[in-house]
């Protein structure tokens, strides 16, 4: 007998949260408002900051101010929809609505990728190059630089949303995740997705590829710089300059590099390790990112004491 089921598609997912939490999600909910609230605080303290001190009008001030709107727009996309899920059941999300959550965060994941490897290169230039600083880094070079990380990252993941839209969603519509993430759509499908794995795989391996070499290259050639200073002073100064770029990119690829290990090498590691793990990598780094560059770069941090504590004022280099 002829089977005349009719399947139609599904217009709405059902985002689970963290399987087998449930009970805790309250409590999750708390941890990722006060993360974005320190995340929100935190950067506008630093774009305040930069704005209103002329003396911070520098590439790499420039290039945090980058990283600070990044990180804002990167928690914020998740954040809210994991507040509606932990506090108020808000689990469903339309299935359009979820395609651009889901396009937001892994671009914007790719544009913070490429804005620490800019950050590296102007630390390059800084301390190998010095007397071209200025030269090289123009207002110009900046801006340029600046749009090719967010046209990279537009451009890369633009055809994950389009391949899914050509696939047909007809039976399954949970998604075990605390946020539309790419892979748990896409294994949600009623057909083959062989070219949606193949493809994401390729945008996650080659931007973190090559990102990950040229800041490694960057940073040899830096290290290679500051040994051939005589003065230890001065090697401690310059390697002193790049310390809160080097917290900020363990902070990024740290939680990156266990989600990636736990799925391919734990196979007994239960779903809610990897959606806590996923989730620290999209909340956490940009929280920490504005307190890791205010407690590590002086021009900051004295800036941020002058501006906001007058009394306490203290007159630092610039």
């Amino acid at each position: 007998m002829a089977d005349n089921t009719t399947y139609h598609q599904i217009s709405s997912f059902f985002l689970s949260g963290i399987p087998g939490m449930q009970a805790f999600h309250c409590w999750f909910g708390i941890l990722v408002c006060l993360l974005l609230i320190l995340n929100l605080l935190g950067n506008s303290i630093i774009i305040t900051t930069v704005k209103l001190e002329p003396s911070l009008h520098q590439p790499m001030y420039f290039f945090l101010c980058m990283l600070a709107v990044n990180d804002m727009g990167l928690a914020t996309c998740p954040a809210l929809k994991m507040l509606g899920i932990f506090w108020f059941d808000a689990h469903w999300i339309d299935f359009d609505v979820c395609l651009v959550q889901m396009y937001f965060i892994h671009t914007l994941c790719i544009m913070e990728s490429g804005l620490l490897v800019a950050m590296a290169f102007d630390r390059y230039v800084a301390i190998c190059i010095p007397l071209q600083y200025t030269v090289i880094l123009t207002t110009s070079m900046v801006t340029k630089m600046g749009f090719l990380c967010g046209a990279r990252g537009v451009l890369m993941v633009l055809p994950c949303p389009l391949l899914i839209k050509r696939l047909p969603y007809c039976l399954q519509y949970v998604i075990d995740h605390a946020y539309c993430e790419h892979m748990a759509v896409v294994k949600l499908a009623s057909a083959d997705t062989h070219v949606n794995r193949v493809y994401g795989m390729f945008v996650a391996l080659s931007v973190t590829m090559l990102d990950l070499t040229l800041i490694a290259t960057s940073y040899v050639k830096i290290l290679q710089a500051v040994f051939r200073l005589s003065s230890q002073n001065a090697r401690s100064k310059a390697l002193g300059t790049c310390a809160a770029h080097v917290c900020a990119i363990l902070i990024l690829y740290t939680p990156g590099l266990f989600s990636f290990l736990a799925h391919r090498i734990g196979k007994n590691v239960p779903p809610s390790f990897h959606i806590i793990f996923a989730s620290v990598y999209l909340l956490v780094p940009p929280a920490f990112n504005p307190l890791v560059y205010g407690v590590k770069t002086k021009q900051i941090r004295d800036r941020v004491v002058g501006l906001f504590l007058p009394s306490r004022k203290i007159t630092c280099e610039t």
